[in-house]
């Protein structure tokens, strides 16, 4: 009989076979069906972006070189430029619920002067009291609630994770309470080429946000933000050198769910 010489031939031909933690570059494993984000709206949520074009969002620059959609996706391609060059939803939103996928498509540049965040939102310091400085990946960018740059749920390659809130955190008018609050419990980004999701919740003066099912902030509070106003995609133009990076993202499956005046 042959049985046996079949058996170990399958077996070694098993043994030789690549896996997905043998691959080195760009693992071919997809993430389970749980971690996909949803092609249709969630119950209750409506969307932000048809995947189609850019109905719903508008560039306050007269001219827009650097917003697109490719393939179904928001493509920023930043340059340095004058004037307001995020994207913004043409529609304002007070108390909320939003679902953003987002992924960083690539980190050309190095920022050689990022710091080392503290959980309470402080910088780490050397013996001789000074900031602790590291290279990173320069990507930036994030997501601007309530019509202002300083309530902008950060997303970037530094060690404390995306989700932060830099505006807030760094605002020495506020108590080391708010700088903890807006400060990332744990870091939960995927790696660089990778696929993200966002779940914010906006409620009065408080911020919510979970990253790839993780509690990143937990109510936080952000003094002063505004009552409402539109939502939009942070561009960072093409800076080769110096503190921030260029956007390098896309942005896809964009819903939101309007929350009642009650809860909001």
């Amino acid at each position: 009989m042959r049985t046996i010489p079949c058996l170990a031939s399958l077996a070694s031909l098993l043994l030789v076979m690549p896996t997905c933690r043998q691959t080195i570059q760009k693992p071919i494993c997809e993430p389970p069906d749980a971690a996909r984000p949803a092609k249709v709206a969630p119950e209750g949520f409506v969307r932000l972006f048809n995947g189609i074009d850019l109905d719903g969002w508008t560039v306050r620059q007269p001219e827009n070189q650097d917003w697109q959609v490719i393939e179904g996706v928001i493509d920023c391609d930043p340059h340095e430029g004058q004037g307001d060059k995020n994207l913004w939803t043409t529609k304002s939103y007070s108390g909320f619920e939003l679902l953003v996928d987002w992924r960083i498509k690539e980190s050309p540049y190095i920022n050689r002067a990022a710091k080392i965040i503290l959980p309470k939102g402080t910088y780490k310091m050397n013996d001789s009291g000074k900031e602790v400085l590291i290279e990173v990946p320069n990507t930036d960018s994030g997501i601007f609630l309530r019509g202002q740059h300083k309530s902008q749920v950060n997303i970037w390659c530094w060690p404390i994770g995306s989700g932060e809130v830099w505006g807030y955190r760094t605002d020495p008018a506020f108590s080391s309470e708010v700088h903890a609050g807006v400060t990332p419990k744990v870091k939960a980004d995927r790696p660089i080429g990778q696929w993200n999701t966002f779940h914010i919740v906006m409620k009065q003066d408080r911020l919510t946000v979970t990253l790839n099912g993780k509690l990143v902030l937990d109510n936080a509070q952000l003094p002063s933000v505004p009552a409402q106003g539109p939502i939009a995609l942070q561009h960072h133009g093409d800076r080769k050198d110096g503190e921030w990076g260029a956007s390098f993202l896309q942005f896809r499956h964009i819903f939101i769910k309007e929350l009642s005046q009650r809860s909001r």
